[in-house]
């Protein structure tokens, strides 16, 4: 094992460095990246393994998709791999960030790159459908798991269109969905098991994660609630913000917005510098908290110039995704024995079942955003053409994906292609 670990060391570093490079669309892209290299190409990981790996990332805070890395890495060469995955993932997203920034800064604005985002967006979508159907297979295997599935895809979308007074995120439908599950699959099971755990550990795991989003939360708010408060700034104080965010950050990097309204807006940026982050962030590959880099940067420029900027931009990138390598360690080692029990293979049954309604919902998402646009929008013939191409890059990048499965970063470059030249048509 010791002889073989340079070697494994080595081959993390390159794959992640490689998925951090070209990992554009988000965290559900990632992880149909992630398991269409590690599972399908490479075969580190069964099926089954991912599954249960997706299923208990959604379950602690941080960046679903970078922890995926170091839970890959972890497995593969232990502690050391963890960080090196998590590292390797991450950094390409830091470092063109930080070039973004500087442009930014020196510029005043974000450089044009919309042609190769139209075609790279469509093209990703075939990476999503493909990783959720094979995903969807494995995991959903009786009318359970299936109902769990539709039931947590469906809630975020029924609340809002029947009671719109309330609301419930996709981490809150995860959550019931998860318990809800539980609960049901072991109970059809328990004639079976004699002896397993008991319903209170069960309980106990289901309802942890919410608590502690919640009660994180409150400590974000209130303790970095005047984060943003006007006068000389730190590098102290900007870790300090980002290391509280990473720490209760759960589901997705797109909740990160709302914690910098709250957190910089009026004090360390302005709303359209928020704006502008959020933008740098989505159209960088890896992980879509790689916008506080881009916000450490520009803070800290006011602070001190082009040195303080760039030591902004990594204490920032750095204090953000620390939680997660911590996180990551504490609970990979017990996952394996979270499958044997009765009551928390049910649990996982049940997450790795709503960990897929939840992909499957952000799927028709992004591809409403991509393919449909806005109804404001589509009322024009400009608008109305830019769908055409929009889905014909879509259909054709899931026919060559389906059909001859390529690997996946010469999808991405080819849909950037096909956006270029379709927008000089």
């Amino acid at each position: 094992m010791l002889g073989r670990m340079p070697s494994r060391l080595a081959e993390l570093a390159g794959l992640f460095l490689k998925l951090g490079t070209i990992g554009f669309g988000g965290p559900a892209v990632h992880i149909a990246t992630m398991e269409e290299e590690t599972v399908e190409r490479r075969g580190w990981l069964s099926r089954q393994q991912f599954l249960d790996l997706v299923g208990a990332t959604n379950l602690i805070p941080g960046p679903n998709s970078t922890e995926m890395a170091m839970h890959v890495g972890y497995l593969r060469a232990g502690a050391v791999g963890l960080v090196v995955a998590g590292a390797c993932f991450i950094l390409p997203a830091v470092a063109i960030t930080t070039a973004f920034a500087w442009a930014y800064v020196r510029y005043g604005e974000l450089p044009h790159v919309a042609p190769l985002l139209f075609g790279i967006k469509p093209a990703v979508m075939a990476i999503i459908l493909s990783a959720g159907w094979k995903l969807g297979r494995k995991a959903l295997t009786d009318r359970r798991t299936i109902t769990i599935a539709i039931a947590v895809a469906a809630a975020p979308l029924a609340v809002r269109q029947f009671a719109s007074d309330l609301l419930i995120s996709e981490f809150t439908a995860l959550l019931i969905g998860a318990a809800a599950g539980t609960l049901w699959i072991y109970l059809a099971k328990r004639r079976s098991d004699k002896g397993s755990g008991t319903m209170v550990a069960g309980a106990i795991a289901v309802a942890l994660p919410g608590s502690t989003r919640w009660l994180g939360t409150g400590w974000l708010l209130g303790a970095g609630g005047s984060a943003a408060a006007v006068g000389s700034i730190g590098l102290w104080q900007l870790g300090l913000f980002f290391l509280k965010v990473g720490a209760v950050l759960y589901g997705s990097g797109y909740v990160l917005i709302a914690y910098l309204e709250g957190g910089v807006v009026d004090g360390w940026l302005t709303r359209q510098e928020l704006l502008d982050s959020i933008a740098i962030g989505q159209f960088t590959p890896g992980p879509i908290l790689s916008t506080a880099t881009f916000v450490g940067y520009v803070v800290m420029h006011r602070e001190g110039g082009e040195t303080m900027a760039l030591a902004g931009a990594a204490v920032a990138s750095a204090a953000i995704f620390l939680p997660s390598f911590f996180f990551v360690a504490i609970l990979n080692p017990i996952i394996p024995k979270l499958r044997k029990a009765r009551i928390t293979s049910a649990f996982l049954d049940a997450v790795n079942a709503a960990s897929i309604g939840l992909m499957a919902a952000v799927t028709l998402k992004l591809a409403f955003d991509v393919l449909l646009r806005s109804p404001e929008i589509t009322q024009t013939d400009a608008a109305m053409e830019l769908q055409w191409r929009s889905l014909l890059i879509a259909i054709v990048a899931t026919m060559v994906y389906f059909r001859y499965k390529p690997n996946p970063a010469w999808l991405v470059l080819g849909g950037a292609l096909a956006g270029w030249g379709l927008a000089l048509v």
